[in-house]
């Protein structure tokens, strides 16, 4: 079984976040193919924030969701932690790229003397 399948739309999705090290296994870095036990530690980020997970079963097919959940028990001070950085999340504003609107014609043309074009 790859890791992080539960926490991806796609095996494409949770590989890439292997290579970028978004995935641990017992405190150490892996690679996609890694395989995995029952009773490792599992640390995983995406965007619903940071998981730790203790892996309980494994499945030989990829399924859905509900029962990829019976698979891995949530430690408490993720859940706890996870729910701190969504109420965080909340009070933020909004990101905004151009804060200070679109650059200028003659902006534009400094960035691209800066990049060399």
């Amino acid at each position: 079984m790859a890791v992080g399948g539960a926490f991806f739309k796609s095996r494409a999705l949770a590989s890439r976040a292997c290579e970028l090290g978004r995935i641990e296994l017992n405190g150490a870095a892996i690679k996609p193919s890694r395989e995995i036990r029952g009773g490792d530690m599992v640390r995983v980020k995406n965007d619903s924030g940071e998981f730790h997970v203790e892996v309980l079963l494994l499945s030989d097919m990829r399924g859905p969701a509900s029962v990829a959940q019976t698979l891995y028990r949530e430690t408490e001070e993720s859940r706890e932690a996870r729910a701190k950085f969504a109420e965080l999340r909340k009070t933020m504003p909004p990101p905004s790229i151009w804060d200070e609107g679109k650059p200028s014609k003659r902006d534009r043309r400094k960035i691209e003397r800066l990049r060399g074009r």
